[in-house]
């Protein structure tokens, strides 16, 4: 069957503009998204290339589809984790959003935790593009560095609870909390944790965890991914207990907000590890630099501290040494998680609040 090229190359920059990662229309993505629809679907896909995010009026407006096609369109590309459709909280009206590559398919991709070949063929395809970003970045690194930091950090960093207090006097603020952030929402969905399930598909399992479904959706993105099978809607007790889980075995706690503005509401909590985390990945092999806001910082008693090294070994930043016997915490790169304060079996880190502070550290050089 004759490839209409120009056809898919003009799909990925379509969807590249939707998402906030410089790339390029490599033969590569272009191989993923056929993987994902097909050509009609992807002709379709051309109302989003002025704004990726529209409503049923505006979508009618670009498209000759009639109704009844209309919402099969949709349909098929919502269950297919190409294009989200969630309702505006101020008018009621749907909207409509087009995905970028990562994050955007990548996570909805991989949220049902799906093993057919189909599936292990979108992992591989991720991975490789994951390389070519590498490969971008480094071949372009001070341009991209400059460019990436005028971007808003990503996510949020919430600490583990038990290891936050009002001792100073501080007041603990709910964001700061993520019982609390639960507790604010009345649907709650969990699906499978996307960065272990594709690090699964291609035979590179988690080092950390043998939890896979551990990612939280909420508030409307929880009905949205219920609605569509990404996940299962849960209670707030289930969700408390999978958080529990997730601390004690090291994990971070991040927070997603809608628009990746921390002045709005969360729309999903996930729990990240180094070695299969995107953003910590993607760090780590040179394709991006890791960029979060966080409220805490961590800091070290050297009395109370033995040099255990057990901190050493659980900081997902690598940015914890021992110096004089004692474990020194290079704030630049803390990103106040948490995870050494609650793994430390003397109780000598302890979590400092703070101003928020974004972080923003540059790849790594490879």
């Amino acid at each position: 069957m004759e490839v209409n090229l120009e056809l898919w190359e003009k799909t990925a920059q379509t969807v590249i503009n939707a998402g906030m990662v410089p790339i390029t229309a490599s033969k590569t993505l272009i191989a993923l998204l056929q993987e994902l629809i097909d050509e009609k679907q992807a002709e379709f896909i051309s109302v989003f290339r002025d704004k990726p995010s529209l409503n049923i009026d505006q979508i009618r407006e670009k498209t000759d589809l009639d109704d009844d096609s209309l919402k099969k369109m949709l349909d098929s590309l919502m269950h297919g984790g190409v294009v989200v459709g969630i309702p505006s909280k101020r008018t009621g009206m749907m909207v409509y959003r087009l995905l970028g590559p990562f994050p955007g398919l990548f996570e909805y991709t991989n949220l049902r935790g799906e093993t057919s070949d189909s599936a292990k063929r979108l992992a591989a395809l991720f991975e490789r593009l994951f390389e070519e970003m590498r490969d971008f970045t480094q071949n372009n690194y001070d341009l991209f560095v400059e460019q990436a930091e005028k971007f808003p950090p990503v996510v949020r960093i919430v600490p583990v609870e038990e290891e936050i207090s009002a001792e100073s006097g501080d007041k603990i603020m709910p964001f700061d909390e993520v019982s609390r952030i639960v507790d604010k929402y009345d649907k709650i969905t969990l699906a499978h944790c996307y960065c272990r399930h594709s690090k699964d598909l291609v035979n590179d399992p988690c080092q950390t965890t043998d939890e896979r479904k551990n990612c939280l959706l909420l508030g409307k993105s929880a009905e949205f991914a219920a609605e569509y099978n990404f996940g299962e809607l849960i209670s707030k007790e289930k969700a408390k207990e999978v958080l529990t889980k997730a601390s004690d075995e090291g994990l971070v706690h991040k927070a997603f907000h809608i628009h990746l503005n921390t002045e709005l509401d969360e729309e999903a909590i996930c729990n990240c590890c180094q070695c299969c985390c995107g953003p910590f990945q993607m760090y780590y092999r040179g394709a991006s630099s890791y960029h979060c806001y966080t409220n805490y910082l961590a800091e070290t008693d050297i009395v109370a501290c033995t040099a255990c090294e057990e901190c050493v070994d659980r900081c997902p930043m690598e940015t914890i040494e021992m110096v004089d016997d004692a474990a020194k915490i290079f704030e630049d790169k803390c990103i106040g998680c948490g995870v050494c304060a609650h793994h430390c079996a003397e109780n000598a880190i302890h979590m400092v609040k703070m101003e928020t502070r974004k972080i923003f550290i540059p790849p790594k050089r490879v």
